[in-house]
């Protein structure tokens, strides 16, 4: 603007309706219909109604800011909204476990699993009705008796051990042609004995995480859950020379015994793949 008009040499003039009343008017109109239509989902029974009210009440937010009490509403919808989960470990084993393992295992925090809509909880809380119960059950836990294994064996090797005099069959050095003796790789056969040992112990988990409705008390999943950790150590000691071996063996000789983990550390040592495991199951069935 201005747009000229070529042929009759003068601006174009343009007449405009103004809508601002009619705008507000409709912002005011929806804004009530928004907030009217909320207030009678929150008196439903149906969490969907309540998601419904919450999303509603988060447009009418942005349409009309601060609009009388959206806000207190809007964290009611989202309290109602949620699915609240308890979460439980039942230990079915005659074994210990670990009381750190069950705190990770049953800290959603850390595995970052609360969301909006979810909310887990492996203490109940009061004045919540939980929805849904999901029970790590342990049912075996098997670990194996700690193991030594050792076995002997002798290693030979032909090295080159400097140089000496090419003889004949009569024992005579043999020269070149200019009368110098000819010199030759002295070679010789040295061994090794070594006694290798194995360090052995596992530990295995088989446990199922259980998915329930506690309104109905029905089963609805179940889900199995396994792990193993295990713990090993070689080592060798060795008479002889010991350029008779590979250089890769070396590090064994460089090794020793070590004390076996006590079972209750060899339970815990399977904790990161049971996390990983339990989230990918809880990551997969949401509810």
């Amino acid at each position: 603007m201005p747009l000229k008009l070529l042929k009759e040499g003068k601006n174009a003039k343009f007449t405009f309706d103004n809508y601002n009343k009619q705008i507000v008017e409709s912002k005011n109109a929806l804004s009530k219909y928004l907030y009217d239509n909320s207030k009678a989902l929150l008196k439903s029974s149906n969490k969907v109604d309540f998601r419904k009210a919450y999303d509603d009440l988060e447009y009418l937010n942005q349409i009309n800011p601060n609009y009388l009490n959206t806000l207190q509403l809007q964290e009611e919808a989202l309290l109602k909204g949620k699915n609240y989960i308890s979460v439980l470990l039942r230990n079915q084993t005659n074994m210990v476990i670990p009381v750190i393992l069950q705190n990770d295992l049953l800290d959603f925090n850390t595995l970052g699993m609360n969301d909006k809509w979810t909310a887990y909880h492996s203490n109940s809380q009061k004045g919540i009705k939980y929805d849904y119960q999901i029970t790590v059950n342990f049912r075996e836990i098997n670990i194996t008796p700690e193991q030594i294994k050792e076995k002997e064996f002798v290693k030979e090797k032909i090295i080159k051990d400097g140089l000496k005099d090419l003889l004949d069959k009569n024992g005579k050095p043999v020269k070149d042609s200019l009368g110098k003796v000819i010199k030759v790789d002295n070679l010789k056969t040295i061994t090794i004995r070594i006694n290798e040992f194995n360090q052995f112990k596992a530990c295995q988990i088989n446990a199922t995480v259980d998915y329930t409705d506690l309104k109905t008390k029905q089963l609805l999943h179940s889900f199995p859950l396994s792990t193993e950790s295990v713990f090993k150590n070689d080592y060798a000691t060795y008479k002889g020379n010991k350029r008779a071996t590979e250089d890769a063996y070396y590090s064994y000789f460089n090794r020793k015994l070590v004390p076996f983990p006590n079972n209750e550390q060899m339970i815990y040592n399977t904790g990161e793949d049971l996390k990983n495991q339990f989230k990918a199951i809880v990551s997969r069935n949401k509810f």
